[in-house]
C-alpha cells in the first residue's frame, strides 16, 4: 500500500468530486436523484448507475480506513447507497398492484413506471403516456441490489420487503419473451410506440436472476426466510434467447453500443468469450467514432434533422439520420470498464485518452462527462459527403450523471484504489471462464417389486420407490405447485409464482423440506400430460437430450441428478423394451452421447448433489415459521398417497361379430381417413386451395369412386389402396352434388385416389352445410342407425372400426350424446324414439351417464397402449386435447427470431408473430385445418420438435425466418411417398401412423437436409436411412429394419434424377435462402424502384427506414416470397434474385431502372432453357420442349404442363445444378442480360451459389 498521505489525499479528491457533482443532487427526502436541475422526474436505470460512483469510492475509502474520520466518510457514502436503493425501493412497492397484474397479462399498460418524482418518489406520468415497461431497468435494479447486498450493506430490512423483491424476480423471469421499450426507452425505432424484444433487457434480466439466486437479503445475518429463489431454467432460458440474438439488438436494430453493458460490466451476462468478442467488435466497427460510439444505425435523437415538435418518425425520414448521428462518450466509459475487467491496461488507456479530450472542463478544473455529440447544422452536407470529418458540439446535460459516475469508477479501478472483484463481489465476471466437465448422475427407480426383478434379469439392479425412503420421490408438478407458494404476501396483496413451469435444471436437485428429502422425476416423463408421452423411444430420445442439455447448462454447485421411474405402463406385453435396457446399459457404462454419467440409487447421490431447502413453505406470516403453510400439508398429504397410482381405463365389451352388423359397419368405414387433408400430388405440392390457373368439370375426367358401381369391399385394418376406400356410406348422401365443380387444375394420367383426395378437400371446406342437411335428411331413420352402431362398438375387438364408428357417432350427433343403455335388443320400440334417447333423458347405464366423449377418451387410451399412432392423433385431435408445452413450444421459436406459420398455403396461413396463451394458438390451428384433427395435432406435436431442435441444435434453423408447418407436413408426406413409391393417401396414412419418435427423426432429416431414405419394414415401424454411403452406419438407421433389404434399396436411390428439384423443394418449404440473403436483396431494392413477387411489390421506400441487417427488411422480404405457393418454384424466385445481386454487387449498371419483375426472370430463363434443350435433344423435348402442335396448346389452357413442373417452368429446369454451363444460374443470368436490357456479359459464365 502506498504511503498514507498521497492515496488518502487522492481519495479526499475523488470523494469532493463525488459530493459536488453527484450526491448535491440528491433529494433528502426520497434520495432519488432528479434528472437535471429543472425536471424532477428520476429515472430508475440513471438512478443506479448514478450511485455507482458513490458505491464504489466507500469501498476504496474501507481499505484504508486507519482513521475515525475515513470510516466516518465510508459509513456516509455507504448510506447514500442505500439510501437511493430503498428511495427506489419504496417508490416500486407503491405500485405493487401492477407487479401483481403483470404477472399475470405482461402488457406495457400493467408495468412498473420507468420514472418517479424524485420529490416524493410517486408516479409523474400515466401508464400510457410513456414507454414504461423497460425491463433492463428492473433487472438493473435487482442486480446491483444483489452485488451491494454481497458487498456488505443491508438494503432490505423487513420480510414484508423481501417478498415484493422475490415477486420482482417474477416480473423480470419471462424477459426472454416480453417485448419492452428498452434501454433508449423506444421500442421500434421509428419510435412509434411499439414495444420490441432487445437483446440489452434479456442480458440484463439474465445477469439479475443469476446474481438473485440463493441470495440472502439480509447478508450475514439472515435466515431461510429472507433468501430469494430463482428457477434455474428461467435464468437459462434468457442465456438461450440472448446468444440466439447477438450481436443484434431487436427487429429494428441490429446493432446496439446498449449491448456493452451486457456483454461487459455490469452484467457479464455472456458465457461465450466469442461471443463476447464478436459483439463488442461489431459496436467498434459500425458505431464507433470520435466523440464516442452511436446509439444504434440511423439514431435520430437530437440529430440536427430531427424534429422536435414529435416524439415518432415518419418511416421515410429514418434514412436523413444516416451519418449524422449522436455520439455518446458514456460508451467509452463501458469500454474503459470493459478493458479493465479484462485487465488490458493498454486498451483501457486508448479509451482513457480518447476520452479525456473529448470531456468539457468546468470553471473550477472538474472534468464532465457530456451527454452526446450532434453535427452542427451548417456542417451536416459536409458530414453527409464524408463521415466523420466533421467537429461536433456538446448537447444534452452536461455533466450526464450516468456516464460520469462509471467515468469516476474507471478512474478508481485505474488507480488501483479498487480491484475489479470488488465491484463484482459475486463474480459474474468469470462466467466465460472455461468450467470443468459436468457429470451427470441418473437414477433409476421401479415402479414395484415386479418391474425391479424383471430389471434384474437384465443385470441391472435398482431400488423400488418404496427402498428408497426416507427420500420421496414426486413428479415434477407437485414441485410447480409447491413454488406457487414461492413470494405469496397477504399483506401487500401478492400470490406468489404463476408459471407452472419446472425445467429439467430445477428437477436435477434435491429439495429438503424440514426433516424430508425430496426428488423430483423431470417434466418430461409426466404421463399425464400428453400422448408423445407414452412412445418409449421418444422418451429415451428426450432423456438423451436432456443429459447432454444438462452439461452444457448445469452451473450450480454440486452434481446434476436425474431421476426416472420406471411403471407399469412403460413395458411392452409385460417386458421391458429393449430401447430401454439398451440405454440403461449405456448409462452404466458411464457414458452417453459424449456425456460423463453415473447410474447409482439415491443414496449414494445425497453427498455430491445440489440441495435446495424450501423453507419458503413455511406459515411465517402467521409467525409459525418452523411449521409447513396447512395448504401445503394438505397438499403433500393428498398427494403422497396418489402421486403414482394408475387409473383405470373405461372397456367396451367385446364380442363375436354377427354377420347382421356387416352391412352397418360398411357405412362407417373410412369415417375418420374423410378429414384428412395432407396433399401429396405429384403435381402440385402446397397448390392447396383455389387455384387462379382454371376451372375444370371434375366429372369430365373420372366419375368419382363413390358415384361408380357399388364394390362390395373386404374389411381391413388400413384401407390404403383406392378400391377398399368407402363403399356406400351413409355420410355421402347428403353431399353427392356438393362436388360438382372442382377447382383444381387434374392431371388425366392421375390415380383415382389423388382426384378423390382432392374432392375430399372440396367436400370439407363444405363441411358445414352438409352438416345441415345430413342432420335433416337423416332424422327418420337416425334412432335404429344409432342403435345398431352402438351394439356394434360393443361387439367389435378391432380399434380402428371403433374409431370410424365414434367419428361418424360425433359427425351426426356430437360429443355429448348419452349412449348408455343403447345398443341393447330388448329396448321397447316406443323407447328408442330419438327423443326418448337423448342426453336430456338421461338413460342409465348402472347408473351413470356414457357420451361419446367417454368412449372416445377409453378408446384412446387403449390406442395409447397399443400404440396406434394414427388412431391416437385423430382421437386426441376429437377430445381436444393440446400438447401441454404448445404454448411454450412457440414462444421458444419465437423469441429466437424464427416466426411460425399454420395451415397450408396460400389461402389458410396463419402467421404467428407474437406469444399467444394456449387456448388461442389451438383455435388458431383448428381454424387452419378445419375438421382435419389428425394434421391439427400433428402441426402441435411438430411445433414442440421443432423447439426441442432449436434448444438443442439452433445451427439447424440457419438462414430460416419463418417455420411453416404446413408445408413441412406436406414435404414429410411427399418424401414418404417417393421413398416408399405409394400414391399419395397411403403416404399421408403412413405419415399419420409414425410413433412420435419416428416422427422426430423424419423432420429431423428433413431440417438436416441430408439424403435419405425410408424403408417400410413392418407396419408402424419405418427405417430412415441416410444416404451417405453405400454401406447402412449402424447410426443411421432409425426402427428396426432388416440391413439386406435395406442395401438392396439404396441402391436404387442412388440415381442422381430428382435431386435437385428434391433440393429446391426441401429448401422452399423449409424458407431457407443463402447467406446474407436479406441484406444483398437491400442492395438491389436501393438501385431500382421495386421488386415484384407473385403481386407483392417491395418498394423503394423500404430502404429509406430500414437499413439492410435489420430483421424487420427480412421479414418484409421473406412476405412477398411466401406469397408462392410452389416451393420449388419459390426457390428458383431466390436464385434469380442473387443474380440480381451479383449485377449490382459488380457495379455493372448504375441503377437498375423501374420496378423489376422477378417472375418475369424466371419463366425466361424457362424460355432460354427450352430453346437449348431442343437444339441439343434433352429430357425436356419429351414434355415442355416439344414441337409446338395443337396438343400442346391445349394442355397449357388446363395449367398443367406435361412434365407436372409447377407455375408453368418446365421440371427438367427445377432438377438443373444451379452452376454448369446448362445450370440454372447461367440461364438466370442470360435472362437477367436480356429481360434488364443491361449490356450482356460475353464468356462462360460460372456461378458458386449453392
Amino acid at each position: 500500500m502506498r504511503s498514507r498521505s498521497n492515496s488518502g489525499v487522492r481519495l479526499d479528491y475523488y470523494q469532493r468530486i463525488v459530493h459536488r457533482l453527484i450526491l448535491a443532487h440528491q433529494e433528502p427526502v426520497t434520495g432519488l436523484f432528479p434528472a437535471s436541475n429543472v425536471n424532477s422526474h428520476a429515472w430508475i436505470r440513471d438512478n443506479v448507475y448514478c450511485i455507482l460512483a458513490v458505491w464504489g469510492l466507500s469501498m476504496a475509502y474501507k481499505k484504508i480506513a486507519d482513521q475515525d474520520e475515513d470510516r466516518a466518510k465510508c459509513y456516509e457514502l455507504e448510506q447514500s447507497c442505500v439510501k437511493l436503493m430503498r428511495g427506489l425501493l419504496m417508490a416500486m412497492m407503491n405500485q405493487k398492484d401492477k407487479v401483481e397484474k403483470f404477472k399475470m397479462t405482461q402488457s406495457p399498460y400493467d408495468s412498473l413506471h420507468a420514472k418517479y418524482s424524485s420529490k416524493n418518489g410517486l408516479p409523474v406520468v400515466g401508464d400510457g403516456e410513456w414507454g414504461h415497461l423497460q425491463i433492463d431497468a428492473v433487472s438493473l435494479y435487482l442486480l446491483i441490489l444483489a452485488q451491494m447486498t454481497a458487498s456488505g450493506l443491508q438494503i432490505v430490512f423487513s420480510l414484508d420487503e423481501v417478498s415484493f423483491i422475490q415477486n420482482l424476480v417474477f416480473y423480470i423471469e419471462s424477459a426472454y419473451s416480453i417485448p419492452d421499450y428498452g434501454i433508449w426507452e423506444r421500442g421500434d425505432k421509428t419510435n412509434h410506440g411499439e414495444p420490441e424484444l432487445n437483446a440489452s433487457s434479456i442480458g440484463m434480466a439474465k445477469a439479475a436472476l443469476e446474481a438473485m439466486n440463493e441470495l440472502d437479503l439480509f447478508g450475514a445475518r439472515g435466515g431461510p426466510a429472507s433468501v430469494i429463489h430463482v428457477l434455474a431454467d428461467e435464468a437459462h432460458k434468457c442465456q438461450a434467447v440472448l446468444q440466439s440474438m447477438l450481436p443484434r439488438e431487436s427487429n429494428s436494430k441490429e446493432l446496439d453500443s446498449g449491448l456493452l453493458c451486457v456483454i461487459g460490466f455490469p452484467a457479464f451476462a455472456v458465457d461465450d468469450a466469442q461471443l463476447i468478442h464478436n459483439t463488442k467488435d461489431a459496436i467498434l466497427s459500425r458505431l464507433q467514432g470520435k466523440y464516442g460510439c452511436k446509439r444504434f444505425l440511423r439514431d435520430g435523437y437530437r440529430t440536427p434533422k430531427e424534429d422536435p415538435s414529435r416524439l415518432y418518425y415518419e418511416r421515410w425520414e429514418l434514412r436523413m439520420f444516416e451519418n449524422i448521428e449522436c455520439e455518446w462518450p458514456l460508451f467509452y466509459c463501458y469500454l474503459i470498464l470493459f478493458h479493465a475487467f479484462q485487465s488490458d491496461k493498454r486498451a483501457v488507456e486508448e479509451y482513457a485518452s480518447r476520452l479525456e479530450k473529448i470531456m468539457v472542463r468546468s470553471e473550477d478544473g472538474i472534468l464532465l462527462v457530456p451527454e452526446s455529440y450532434a453535427v452542427p447544422q451548417d456542417l451536416v452536407g459536409f458530414e453527409y459527403q464524408k463521415p466523420g470529418s466533421q467537429a461536433r458540439e456538446v448537447v444534452g446535460r452536461c455533466p450526464f450523471l450516468w456516464g460520469q459516475s462509471l467515468f469516476i469508477l474507471g478512474r478508481l479501478l485505474q488507480e488501483g484504489f479498487l480491484a475489479v472483484g470488488e465491484l463484482d463481489p459475486l463474480n459474474r465476471r468469470l462466467g466465460a471462464q472455461k468450467k470443468p466437465d459436468v457429470v451427470v448422475q441418473v437414477v433409476i427407480i421401479a415402479e414395484d417389486n415386479e418391474i425391479r426383478d424383471k430389471l434384474a434379469e437384465h443385470d441391472l439392479h435398482v431400488q423400488t420407490i418404496a427402498e428408497v425412503a426416507p427420500i420421496e420421490v414426486q413428479p415434477a408438478r407437485v414441485l410447480s405447485h409447491l413454488y406457487t407458494y414461492l413470494g405469496r404476501n397477504r399483506k401487500l396483496g401478492l400470490s406468489g409464482r404463476k408459471s407452472r413451469d419446472v425445467g429439467i435444471l430445477s428437477t436435477s436437485k434435491l429439495y429438503s423440506l424440514k426433516d424430508r428429502i425430496f426428488a423430483f422425476t423431470p417434466q418430461f416423463a409426466d404421463l399425464s400430460r400428453f400422448y408423445i408421452a407414452s412412445d418409449n423411444e421418444l422418451m429415451i430420445d428426450i432423456l438423451k437430450g436432456e443429459i447432454n442439455f444438462l452439461k452444457s447448462a448445469w452451473d450450480l454447485l454440486g452434481r446434476p441428478l436425474v431421476t426416472l421411474v420406471l411403471k407399469r405402463i412403460h413395458l411392452d406385453q409385460d417386458k421391458i423394451p429393449l430401447a430401454m435396457i439398451q440405454t440403461m446399459r449405456k448409462l452404466k457404462s458411464g457414458y452417453i452421447n459424449g456425456t460423463r454419467v453415473m447410474l447409482g440409487s439415491l443414496k449414494d447421490f445425497l453427498n455430491t448433489s445440489a440441495i435446495t431447502d424450501l423453507s419458503f413453505l413455511g406459515s411465517t406470516e402467521d409467525g409459525y415459521p418452523d411449521r409447513l403453510h396447512p395448504d401445503v400439508q394438505t397438499y403433500l398429504d393428498e398427494h403422497l398417497l396418489r402421486s403414482f397410482s394408475n387409473r383405470s381405463t373405461m372397456n367396451l365389451r367385446g364380442g363375436q361379430l354377427r354377420p347382421r352388423t356387416l352391412r352397418r359397419r360398411m357405412s362407417c368405414k373410412g369415417a375418420i381417413k374423410k378429414t384428412r387433408s395432407i396433399n401429396v400430388d405429384s403435381d402440385n405440392l402446397g397448390m392447396e386451395g383455389p387455384s387462379p390457373l382454371t376451372e375444370r368439370r371434375l366429372s369430365s375426367i373420372v366419375p368419382p369412386p363413390w358415384l361408380q358401381a357399388n364394390k362390395q369391399s373386404h374389411v381391413s385394418v388400413f384401407a390404403t389402396t383406392p378400391e377398399e376406400g368407402p363403399a356406400s356410406s351413409p355420410l355421402h348422401l347428403g353431399n353427392e352434388l356438393s362436388v360438382r365443380e372442382n377447382i383444381y387444375p387434374v392431371d388425366p394420367h392421375h390415380s383415382r385416389s389423388a382426384i378423390d383426395r382432392r374432392s375430399e378437400f372440396v367436400r370439407q371446406q363444405e363441411m358445414p352445410k352438409i352438416l345441415i342437411q345430413r342432420h335433416r335428411a337423416e332424422t327418420n331413420f337416425a334412432d335404429t342407425e344409432v342403435e345398431e352402431l352402438i351394439a356394434m362398438l360393443r361387439e367389435t375387438e378391432n380399434l380402428e372400426e371403433q374409431g370410424d364408428i365414434l367419428q361418424y357417432l360425433v359427425d351426426t350427433q356430437g360429443l355429448d350424446f348419452n349412449t348408455a343403455g343403447l345398443g341393447f335388443k330388448n329396448k321397447s320400440e316406443d323407447n328408442a324414439s330419438p327423443n326418448a334417447n337423448n342426453a336430456a333423458a338421461g338413460m342409465l347405464e348402472e347408473g351413470r351417464v356414457v357420451t361419446v366423449r367417454d368412449l372416445l377418451k377409453g378408446l384412446y387410451e387403449k390406442a395409447c397402449q397399443q400404440k396406434l399412432w394414427g388412431l391416437v392423433r385423430h382421437t386426441a385431435g376429437m377430445l381436444g386435447k393440446r400438447v401441454e408445452d404448445l404454448a411454450k413450444a412457440v414462444t421458444d421459436l419465437l423469441v429466437r427470431q424464427k416466426q411460425v406459420t399454420v395451415g397450408m398455403p396460400p389461402n389458410n396461413e396463419h402467421t404467428i408473430t407474437a406469444p399467444l396463451p394456449e387456448v388461442e394458438l389451438r383455435q388458431l390451428i383448428h381454424d387452419a385445418y378445419g375438421d382435419d384433427e389428425s394434421t391439427a395435432m400433428l402441426t402441435q406435436e411438430l411445433m414442440v420438435y421443432l423447439a426441442m431442435f432449436i434448444r438443442t441444435e439452433p445451427q439447424l434453423f440457419h438462414e430460416m425466418l419463418r417455420l411453416r408447418v404446413g408445408l413441412i407436413i406436406q414435404v414429410m408426406a411427399k418424401e414418404l411417398s417417393r421413398t416408399l413409391n405409394c400414391d399419395g393417401e397411403a403416404a399421408s396414412e403412413h405419415l399419420l401412423n409414425l410413433s412420435p419418435f419416428e416422427m422426430k427423426n423424419l423432420l429431423y432429416h428433413i431440417l438436416s437436409g441430408k439424403e435419405f431414405a425410408v424403408s417400410s419394414v413392418a407396419r408402424g415401424n419405418l427405417s430412415i436411412v441416410s444416404c451417405k454411403s453405400s454401406r447402412v452406419s449402424k447410426k443411421s438407421q432409425i426402427g428396426l429394419g432388416d440391413p439386406e433389404g435395406e442395401d438392396a434399396l439404396i441402391a436404387t436411390i442412388d440415381d442422381r434424377q430428382g435431386q435437385w428439384l428434391r433440393r429446391r423443394r426441401l429448401d422452399g418449404a423449409l424458407n431457407r435462402v443463402p447467406r446474407d440473403f436479406y441484406s444483398r436483396v437491400w442492395t438491389v431494392l436501393e438501385k431500382c424502384q421495386g421488386l415484384a413477387i407473385e403481386g407483392r411489390v417491395l418498394q423503394q421506400s423500404l430502404t429509406q427506414e430500414m437499413t439492410p441487417g435489420e430483421l424487420k427488411f427480412a421479414l418484409e422480404v421473406e412476405t412477398a416470397l411466401n406469397q408462392i405457393p410452389q416451393p420449388e418454384y419459390r426457390q428458383l424466385v431466390v436464385e434469380a434474385l442473387m443474380v440480381l445481386t451479383l449485377v449490382t454487387e459488380h457495379n455493372m449498371v448504375p441503377t437498375l431502372g423501374g420496378i423489376i419483375y422477378v417472375e418475369h426472370l424466371v419463366h425466361k430463363a424457362n424460355q432460354l432453357f427450352l430453346e437449348d434443350q431442343r437444339k441439343v435433344q434433352g429430357d425436356a423435348t419429351l414434355c415442355c420442349a416439344k414441337i409446338k402442335d395443337g396438343k400442346e396448346q391445349q394442355q397449357a389452357a388446363s395449367g398443367m404442363l406435361l412434365c407436372g413442373g409447377a407455375a408453368y417452368i418446365c421440371q427438367h429446369l427445377y432438377d438443373s445444378a444451379p452452376s454448369g454451363s446448362y445450370g440454372t444460374m447461367t440461364y438466370m443470368s442470360r435472362a437477367v442480360a436480356l429481360v434488364l436490357d443491361c449490356v450482356p456479359k460475353h464468356g462462360e459464365m460460372e456461378c458458386a451459389i449453392s
